[in-house]
């Protein structure tokens, strides 16, 4: 079993920034990626962004590439996503999710390649 727990959220205005934190425990030696979804009231859960724990390779949706920047650490198994400029509609509650064994960039995102979740953590931007 892998834990995943969000920090980070909050309210901020439009053109702020936030980082999120994302913290993995349990049996994480096994995990290939990590990535970020969003969801809305209404809508479904959107992808955000991926990275892989080896070799770092990146992935983020055309929403938010060029703003939004993931990072990990390794050492504490974390991994972080820093969100600039934001705009109203980043809007939404943002989970983090745990990609175990071997791990297919092309799915990334893809929510059924993701075996575990976190609780979420809201980011309320006003305009």
């Amino acid at each position: 079993q892998v834990q995943l727990v969000e920090s980070g959220g909050g309210l901020v205005q439009a053109g702020g920034s936030l980082q999120l934190s994302c913290a993995a425990s349990g049996r994480t030696f096994n995990s290939a990626a990590m990535g970020w979804f969003r969801q809305v009231p209404g809508k479904e859960r959107e992808f955000v962004a991926t990275i892989t724990w080896s070799g770092g390779i990146t992935y983020y949706s055309d929403s938010v590439k060029g703003r939004f920047t993931i990072s990990k650490d390794n050492a504490k198994d974390t991994v972080y996503l820093q969100m600039n400029k934001l705009k109203p509609e980043d809007t939404a509650v943002y989970y983090c999710a745990a990609a175990m064994g071997s791990f297919a960039g092309t799915y990334h995102d893809k929510r059924w390649i993701y075996n575990y979740w976190g609780q979420g953590t809201q980011v309320t931007v006003s305009s």
